[in-house]
């Protein structure tokens, strides 16, 4: 009797260790979980849903390290968006963002990753080997020149395209395949065209603070104004 009593209390006493454990351990667990999704909440942007630039450096750094040659990195950047914001109003404004980057981000599926870095520039990053880039560019171009219904009135928009690719430049470094994406589009900002694909010269054109020189925000704009 006596030894069954000590092995009851044992199991007994195990219980009630194992139980008092396993409060903290749940509450740590809730704690954790509530603590990624306000993370991940924070890394989107509210008006358009997507990425901002932390989650999409980090979705975008792991597709071009997995695929290699057969991802392709995007920057995009709407013309004339604040004339919009001045004819239509910011709300309008807002609309328009949020249709862009539902474009964007149903055109990229399940093998890509979209964002919005700011103001009305956009990036993607994707998996498309590189035979299928024209036609899908072409789609992109495409989708994003829609109109956007506003109640009665149908907006017009434009958005310059620009793309770059371990394939053409060599790198599966991120900054130099955005550099190389950026230097594209403003190229096609300027000559026009559906998109542009950034070559080894776009490439290593001068930045300034990470950007291209002469955008905004860059110094040479500062001394110059």
């Amino acid at each position: 009797m006596a030894s069954t009593a000590r092995t009851r209390n044992g199991s007994g006493h195990l219980a009630t260790t194992l139980t008092a454990a396993a409060i903290p351990l749940a509450g740590w667990t809730v704690h954790t979980v509530v603590w990624h999704r306000r993370l991940a909440a924070a890394r989107r942007d509210p008006v358009t849903g997507l990425h901002t630039r932390d989650g999409y450096v980090q979705h975008a750094t792991q597709l071009v390290s997995r695929y290699g040659d057969k991802s392709l990195i995007l920057f995009l950047d709407m013309a004339g968006f604040k004339q919009i914001n001045d004819l239509y109003g910011h709300d309008t404004g807002n609309e328009i963002l949020s249709a862009t980057g539902q474009r964007l981000a149903s055109w990229c599926g399940t093998h890509g990753v979209a964002a919005r870095l700011h103001g009305d520039e956009f990036a993607a990053a994707v998996r498309i080997p590189p035979g299928r880039r024209p036609v899908r560019l072409a789609q992109l171009a495409h989708q994003l020149h829609q109109p956007v219904p506003i109640g009665d009135t149908l907006v017009d928009v434009s958005v310059s395209i620009g793309a770059s690719s371990p394939s053409d430049l060599g790198t599966r470094e991120l900054s130099l395949l955005m550099r190389g994406a950026d230097s594209a589009m403003y190229d096609h900002k300027h000559h026009g065209g559906q998109y542009r694909i950034a070559d080894l010269t776009l490439a290593n054109t001068p930045t300034e603070n990470g950007r291209r020189a002469g955008r905004p925000g860059t110094r040479s704009v500062a001394r110059a104004a």
